[in-house]
């Protein structure tokens, strides 16, 4: 199996699945780079998986679905162009040989899940869409910081090995947050310089892990007292660990 990440727009990630013969592909915002892979490559799409309805993430989904025939796999709360499958928490996906469970993560939209691969080649697997992303989270456009919070502990409870599949290029600029939370934390600082070197490269700077989360992502840190210190420095207020949450969303929502 191949793990391909198809550049789209100025900082989507298309994520493409492949055997050597058949493709799936996650959250198509656009056909194109799509159908140039598909087309390059000779694979044929098997199946599309979307994490919520957001323009980025489905543009793609109506001439990818008339060009192929792929079968599309979305969240059944939210409103995207059929037909489509409508998934939610515990459904599976059957595709490639791969089984993926459907989780529910509500947060930074109402109907917004995850694909979560147990074992891909050894290791597992995560389409997290805009729920989680390296050293950062989702903005809250339609879910509470409640809502949030539990989103991300259930995908921080999966195996630390699991391969995390965001949708968007936002590591350097997340990770200058990271360091205004935690600025003495060396495994932040070790990756830092890594992500840096990687972009000066124009390489991605994913897929992360969810160990790799845990060590350096504020967002699940939150509870941690290097995080709530930085925290209530800002907002004194913020003592309920949603409360700790909601204002570290908030300080990034206003990061320069």
């Amino acid at each position: 199996m191949q793990l391909i990440p198809i550049p789209a727009f100025s900082d989507n990630y298309i994520w493409l699945v492949h055997n050597g013969q058949q493709a799936i592909v996650v959250d198509p915002g656009d056909a194109q780079p799509v159908l140039q892979t598909l087309e390059r490559t000779g694979l044929s799409l098997q199946a599309i998986l979307v994490t919520h309805h957001h323009a980025d993430h489905v543009g793609g989904l109506a001439e990818l679905r008339d060009r192929t025939n792929a079968k599309v796999y979305g969240p059944a709360g939210e409103d995207i162009h059929q037909p489509l499958q409508g998934m939610s928490a515990n459904d599976r996906v059957q595709a490639l040989g791969l089984e993926f469970t459907v989780l529910d993560v509500p947060g930074h939209t109402a109907g917004h899940i995850a694909f979560y691969c147990p074992d891909m080649d050894g290791a597992p697997l995560l389409f997290c869409g805009d729920t989680l992303f390296s050293a950062g989270c989702g903005r809250l456009f339609e879910g509470t910081p409640a809502q949030m919070l539990a989103s991300l502990d259930l995908l921080a409870a999966l195996p630390a090995n699991t391969r995390v599949c965001c949708t968007h290029e936002y590591t350097l600029s997340n990770l200058r947050f990271a360091r205004a939370v935690e600025p003495n934390n060396p495994q932040l600082l070790a990756y830092s310089a890594q992500c840096e070197a990687l972009r000066a490269q124009d390489q991605p700077t994913l897929p992360s892990s969810i160990g790799l989360e845990l060590a350096i992502n504020p967002f699940l840190r939150s509870r941690l007292p290097t995080v709530k210190q930085s925290v209530q420095a800002l907002h004194a207020h913020a003592v309920r660990e949603v409360d700790v949450f909601a204002a570290l969303r908030e300080w990034k929502n206003n990061f320069r």
